[in-house]
């Protein structure tokens, strides 16, 4: 079985993610298949340390983990408030966005909603992580979904007329949503082995904003904000996933206190641009297509990242990742060639 040739180590990543040039290029993803984790270790993802094993000898530098909780949009929160862990949010079974009418659209219903508590249960795999981890790496810790969790619980069309006609029930679920997702937030970077924060929360197509900016101004970015600012007190780097066109913005997510923006899907926007408009404030993560992943051949993924690292890597703030994530139906075959390249051709 083949693994990195190269030692983790975190500082590479940091380095990377705050826009300077390291020894490589490293890579990231917001997610990827425990079943394709398995296919690459030659074993089942059983446990925690299967999934640090994976990270370490696929040549990532750190482990992602996120605290247990199930927000669950879809329905009511259980009474444990817990669930599986979002790793293996990629295992599960695809469904729609609610874009109609959900399930909060009225006070009684926001009042009769059972909502998840932040408690201790949560961050038990950030407590195991600290204690096997080896001492290279670090966690990054993630979550996210303020916005997408707000319009999900309320059908993204009832949440829309909301905005002109209800907004102080808008203000109450992003106020209700923001709290919980903050408080996750807090927890995680008070934990010495977290060395970075990742906020995901799609808010544009690849055609455009799904919303005004005034919109994400009143309602999201004081979240955001709060984030970035645990961020610096930590001293630690802040990540921010958004799939779609994020031109508009762009100049308002760096006043955040993002640090690198991830995937930069590739029929959305031009990563070569993205570099050389915000190279000095952001680092660029991601941009390999998953539609070639998942239909590609390994040569042509071998091709595409080749050229990011030679266009993108080699002026550093650049790390190897997908236009999304990984999901379980891309071939091991197409994600190792991806990973195998980066090994490769990523050194300076």
């Amino acid at each position: 079985m083949k693994f990195a040739p190269y030692t983790p180590d975190f500082n590479r990543l940091r380095t990377t993610l705050l826009a300077g040039k390291a020894d490589r290029v490293p890579l990231m993803e917001l997610g990827i298949d425990e079943g394709l984790m398995g296919q690459f270790l030659g074993k089942s993802i059983q446990s925690l340390k299967d999934k640090i094993d994976f990270y370490r000898c696929a040549g990532y530098d750190y482990v992602k983990l996120s605290p247990i909780i199930n927000m669950n949009p879809a329905g009511i929160v259980p009474e444990s408030g817990l669930a599986q862990s979002a790793e293996s949010d990629l295992d599960r079974a695809r469904t729609w966005g609610t874009e109609g009418k959900g399930i909060i659209t009225s006070w009684e219903e926001f009042e009769r909603f059972r909502w998840a508590d932040v408690n201790d249960k949560m961050f038990l795999p950030f407590e195991q992580a600290e204690k096997i981890m080896p001492d290279e790496m670090k966690i990054i810790g993630q979550y996210g979904d303020i916005f997408t969790f707000t319009w999900e619980f309320m059908g993204f069309e009832s949440f829309s007329y909301a905005l002109i006609e209800n907004p102080d029930l808008v203000t109450a679920i992003f106020d209700k949503v923001g709290g919980i997702i903050y408080g996750l937030f807090e927890r995680m970077a008070q934990y010495p082995g977290v060395g970075g924060l990742f906020y995901s929360d799609d808010i544009a197509y690849y055609s455009g904003l799904m919303v005004s900016p005034r919109t994400l101004h009143t309602y999201l970015y004081p979240y955001m904000k709060k984030i970035g600012d645990l961020c610096k007190t930590r001293d630690i780097p802040y990540i921010y996933h958004s799939d779609g066109r994020l031109w508009d913005a762009l100049d308002d997510l760096t006043a955040l206190g993002i640090n690198a923006l991830q995937p930069i899907e590739p029929k959305a926007m031009d990563i070569r641009e993205l570099k050389d408009k915000y190279g000095d404030r952001l680092g660029l993560v991601g941009s390999v297509d998953v539609d070639l992943l998942t239909r590609g051949k390994p040569e042509e993924i071998r091709a595409v990242v080749h050229e990011l690292i030679d266009d993108v890597g080699r002026r550093g703030g650049y790390c190897v990742g997908s236009g999304n994530t990984v999901p379980n139906y891309i071939p091991i075959a197409n994600y190792r060639a991806m990973l195998e390249a980066t090994w490769e051709f990523g050194g300076f």
